[in-house]
C-alpha cells in the first residue's frame, strides 16, 4: 500500500476554501470548503466564471490579472466576497500562480468581521482605555503615593533597624506602583509622531547590540535580511522601542541553554490593507519579524496578547505589547502574532518611505 498522499486529499482536508481559476476565468477546482463558501457544488462551480461569484468591482479580479502578469503571490486583507446567496463574507485572500497556462489558485481565509484591521482597532481602543485609566490613576493614586512615600522617609529617620526595613519596603513598593502609572501615561500621547526615512536594518542591529550586551548575552542571534529592503517611513526611536520590547520578550521565553532569536526582514509587495483615516487601501510591503525557539503563546492567551494587563510573566505589568501595538498603529502599520511556525514569532508590517515630490511652480 502506497504511503504517498494524493494532493487533492490534502486540499480536501484543509478548512480554508481553495479554488483554481483557469485562463478563461472559469473555476476548474474547488475543495469542499470552497463549495461551502460559495454555497454551490463543484459540478455547479465548474460551469461558473469567477466574475459571477464575486461582487461587482471586487478587488479579487484585478489581483488575478496581476498574478498572471507578474507570477508573484499577492495577498489582500479585508475583502468583501459576499453575495446575496452567500451573505456577508469579509475575508483575506491570497492569489498564487500555478505557472501553467495562466491558471491561478485562490486561498480564502474567512475572518468574519474580525479582520486584521479590526484587531488593530481593538488594540487602539484598548490603548484609549488605558489612557483614561492612567489619567485617573495619576490623580487618585500617584499623588497620594507621593505623600505615603514622604511619610515613610520621615519615619525611616528615627526608626530602628527592624522598622527601617519596613519603611524601605513601603518606599520601594510605592516607587514600583508609580513606575507602572508612568508607563500607562505613555498611552496618552496622541500627538502625531515625527517620521522620516529609517533604515530598519540599522534599527535591528542597534537592538541586537543592546541585547547581546545585556539581557541576551547567552542567546544566539541570527539574521535573515532582505538586503534590497527600501527605507521605512517611521520614527527611529519608537521603532527601537518596539523591537527592543519584542526581542526582550523573546529572550525571556527561550530556553536557558540553546536559546535562539532570529530577526527577519522581507518585502511583500502584495500586502494591502484598509487603514482607518486613509483613502483607499494602503500598501504595507515591509515585513519585520522577531522569531524565537521558545514555547510560543498558548491558544487561550493568543487572542489577547496585545490587550493591556495581559501577561504570563511573574511580576509583569502586561503593558509592553499593548504599547507596541499602539506605536505600530501610530505608524500606520499592523503587528500580528504568527502561530504557523514553531516557537514564537511576531510580524510587523510597515509603510515604505516615499521621496516627497517637488511641486512645480
Amino acid at each position: 500500500m502506497s504511503s504517498e498522499l494524493d494532493p487533492y486529499t490534502i486540499l480536501t482536508a484543509l478548512p480554508d476554501p481553495i479554488i483554481v481559476v483557469d485562463m478563461d476565468g472559469l473555476i476548474s477546482y474547488a475543495n469542499p470548503a470552497g463549495e461551502e463558501f460559495f454555497a454551490s457544488s463543484i459540478n455547479m462551480l465548474r460551469k461558473t466564471s469567477i466574475e459571477k461569484l464575486v461582487p461587482f468591482g471586487s478587488p479579487l479580479l484585478p489581483l488575478i490579472d496581476q498574478v498572471r502578469q507578474s507570477s508573484d503571490r499577492v495577498s489582500e486583507y479585508g475583502v468583501d466576497l459576499g453575495t446575496p446567496k452567500t451573505g456577508v463574507k469579509n475575508v483575506n485572500i491570497q492569489v498564487s500562480s500555478l505557472f501553467d497556462q495562466g491558471r491561478v489558485v485562490i486561498q480564502i481565509e474567512e475572518r468574519s468581521m474580525a479582520s486584521k484591521m479590526d484587531r488593530q482597532l481593538t488594540h487602539r481602543g484598548a490603548a484609549r482605555s488605558v489612557t483614561a485609566m492612567a489619567s485617573m490613576l495619576a490623580h487618585e493614586v500617584k499623588n497620594p503615593l507621593s505623600g505615603i512615600r514622604g511619610s515613610a522617609q520621615l519615619l525611616e529617620m528615627t526608626a530602628s533597624d527592624a522598622d527601617r526595613a519596613l519603611t524601605r519596603l513601603i518606599c520601594d513598593e510605592t516607587d514600583r506602583i508609580c513606575a507602572i502609572v508612568d508607563r500607562m501615561e505613555a498611552f496618552s500621547d496622541d500627538r502625531p509622531i515625527e517620521r522620516e526615512a529609517v533604515n530598519i536594518h540599522e534599527v535591528l542591529e542597534h537592538v541586537r547590540l543592546i541585547a547581546r550586551n545585556g539581557f541576551g548575552k547567552k542567546i544566539r542571534f541570527s539574521e535573515q535580511y532582505d538586503p534590497s529592503l527600501p527605507l521605512v517611513y517611521g520614527n527611529r526611536d519608537q521603532l527601537v522601542q518596539v523591537l527592543l520590547n519584542l526581542v526582550k520578550n523573546a529572550a525571556e521565553s527561550v530556553p536557558e541553554d540553546g536559546g535562539e532569536i532570529t530577526l527577519t526582514t522581507a518585502y511583500r509587495p502584495g500586502v494591502r490593507l484598509a487603514v482607518p483615516g486613509a483613502s483607499g487601501r494602503v500598501q504595507l510591503p515591509l515585513e519585520v519579524g522577531v522569531r524565537d525557539n521558545g514555547p510560543g503563546v498558548s491558544d487561550e492567551l493568543r487572542p489577547h496578547i496585545f490587550d493591556p494587563f495581559v501577561t504570563t510573566k511573574t511580576g509583569g505589568s502586561g503593558l509592553g505589547l499593548a504599547l507596541v501595538a499602539k506605536i505600530v498603529g501610530d505608524h500606520g502599520g499592523i503587528i500580528e502574532y504568527d502561530s504557523s511556525t514553531s516557537g514564537g514569532r511576531f510580524l510587523i508590517r510597515l509603510p515604505v518611505y516615499h521621496v516627497p515630490q517637488l511641486k512645480e511652480e
